[in-house]
């Protein structure tokens, strides 16, 4: 599957849990981490936690293995490594500690109305 179509996929699987402020960022210029970034955050824990899970269900549902999944159980900031799709799952508070949006300011982002599957402008 190529990543643009993963990242949509898992940038639905966000908006879906009523993810908050849903942004993809195009890493293949940036960094050979991964080829995008999502990054959305949630409310509390329990959205956290729910939001990574439908991330988890939704690669799986298309034959994608997710490779790892860290910082489930303190739901402050999930990491769901997709390999060329890295999603960052915030709560609301740590989002704007970390700030992943300015540490990664030389990447084009876009946002969900952007990246929704079906438009392609991205």
């Amino acid at each position: 599957m190529e990543s643009k179509e993963l990242m949509k996929i898992a940038a639905q699987a966000c908006e879906d849990k009523r993810a908050e402020d849903i942004i993809a960022m195009d890493m293949q210029n940036v960094s050979l981490i991964a080829d995008y970034f999502i990054i959305c955050h949630g409310t509390n824990e329990r959205q956290v936690q729910a939001i990574a899970r439908g991330i988890k269900e939704a690669a799986e549902e298309q034959g994608m293995i997710v490779k790892r999944m860290e910082g489930f159980e303190e739901s402050r900031w999930i990491l769901v490594d997709l390999d060329d799709v890295v999603c960052h799952i915030f709560h609301k508070d740590e989002r704007n500690y970390y700030n992943l949006e300015r540490l990664w300011g030389d990447a084009p982002s876009y946002s969900m109305q952007e990246i929704t599957p079906g438009q392609d402008q991205v």
